[in-house]
């Protein structure tokens, strides 16, 4: 029988997700003194779940279906946040007690959850939701039931509400920025795009259909293509990129689908150093069920790598490593999934309050100094300004940061000419 650290990497990170986690790094932070505790009806005028001593929040994710392998990461992420800040003192004096639920990468079935979780278990905040498709879903839930949702996926932008908070890149510091840069270092003249069929990869690809054709000079798209979430077949599309050779493949497509995508890729003989490929859906957490020699060469335009050097990211892949395991691995939307708790804890601590109106207001101008990508602050528009970077895939997995824009990017969620 297989030892455990025989097991494949994604039952392991189930399993961990089980509770069967050690504990974290309690040295992350040092231990913040216990503030005076305000009193709950002073802090807690909606009837949220909050009590003396306690304050509730949701998470809500697919652990289950074909998003596990993007999602578990995001899970994993926010329980490291809520132990960390639960060891430094909690919030309004208040530890953090989590509800968590399965979207089972069914969109129905978010909005259902997200439902109970503010109906019901009253939850003060939700961290949750990774496709597009997920977060149109419970949208007209949390803006019903007025509930605070803080939303981690890189997305299509083309959104706003006073109800979610946003932590991961939207299309001008992904999308825009990462065709800028590859037609500027490759020469890149002709695209293919492809991308799973939902919401984000569609809008994704308007927009980078515009961009292309409107705002690149002398660059244009050769081919689109779009396939079910869990569709494994891809070698006609495999067959007509041969035929047409693109100057880039750019890939939007999603979880355990990119298994096989990438695998047949190098299969039918596609060089990832001679044939350039972008995506913006491909992290650590994907590599690690496509095997790194399946992918090596690629590009990934993001704001976050495990690579990174900073001390704030040192701290948190040890801190992360420490808590679930050395063979995990940390991608773009875990880390802004991570970004949630802590930024929601600034918040209520800035409102003095649980109260989802008050937090909603006191968001512009939240700043977090101690982010793994470096500082962020939220944007009046619920956004957080962020950096671009690009990197390129290694064997083991990891990327190496080829690319970094100079300055934090202003999220603009409606561009103009992109609509």
């Amino acid at each position: 029988m297989a030892s455990q650290d025989d097991r494949p990497q994604s039952e392991l990170r189930r399993r961990l997700l089980m509770g069967m986690a050690a504990a974290p790094l309690a040295g992350f932070l040092p231990k913040a003194a216990f503030a005076q505790t305000p009193p709950t009806s002073a802090v807690n005028t909606t009837g949220l779940a909050v009590t003396d001593t306690e304050v509730t929040v949701g998470i809500l994710h697919s652990v289950t279906g074909t998003m596990a392998i993007s999602e578990t990461g995001s899970v994993q992420a926010e329980k490291l946040a809520i132990e960390q800040i639960n060891a430094s003192g909690g919030v309004l004096g208040r530890k953090i007690k989590f509800i968590q639920e399965d979207g089972a990468s069914d969109w129905p079935t978010f909005a259902e959850k997200a439902k109970k979780l503010l109906v019901n278990d009253k939850c003060a905040a939700v961290m949750g939701c990774w496709t597009s498709a997920s977060r149109k879903a419970v949208l007209p839930v949390f803006e019903q039931y007025n509930g605070m949702l803080y939303y981690p996926t890189f997305y299509e932008g083309l959104e706003q509400s006073k109800n979610v908070i946003y932590t991961g890149q939207e299309a001008t510091q992904q999308i825009i920025a990462g065709l800028d840069w590859v037609v500027k270092e490759k020469g890149a003249k002709t695209f293919y795009l492809l991308g799973s069929d939902y919401i984000w990869p569609r809008t994704s690809n308007k927009i980078a259909r515009k961009h292309i054709e409107n705002f690149l000079k002398g660059t244009k798209v050769v081919g689109e293509e779009y396939f079910p979430l869990g569709h494994t077949q891809f070698n006609s599309v495999i067959n007509k990129i041969k035929l047409t050779k693109p100057d880039v493949i750019y890939a939007i497509i999603v979880g355990g689908s990119n298994v096989a995508f990438y695998k047949q890729l190098k299969a039918a003989g596609i060089d990832m150093s001679k044939q350039t490929l972008v995506t913006i859906s491909v992290t650590e957490d994907e590599i690690d069920g496509i095997g790194g020699d399946n992918i090596a060469g690629a590009y990934a335009c993001m704001k976050y790598f495990q690579s990174l050097d900073n001390p704030n990211n040192k701290e948190f892949v040890a801190a992360f490593k420490k808590m679930w395991g050395d063979k995990t691995v940390i991608g773009d939307v875990t880390q802004a999934a991570y970004l949630g708790p802590w930024l929601w804890k600034l918040t209520v601590e800035k409102a003095g309050s649980f109260d989802v109106d008050k937090v909603a207001a006191a968001s512009a101008g939240i700043e977090f100094n101690k982010a793994p990508e470096g500082y962020v602050k939220i944007h009046d528009n619920h956004h957080l300004w962020s950096k671009t970077r690009v990197g390129l895939a290694q064997k083991d997995g990891q990327f190496k940061v080829v690319y970094e824009s100079p300055d934090l990017i202003e999220p603009n969620p409606f561009p103009k000419g992109y609509q």
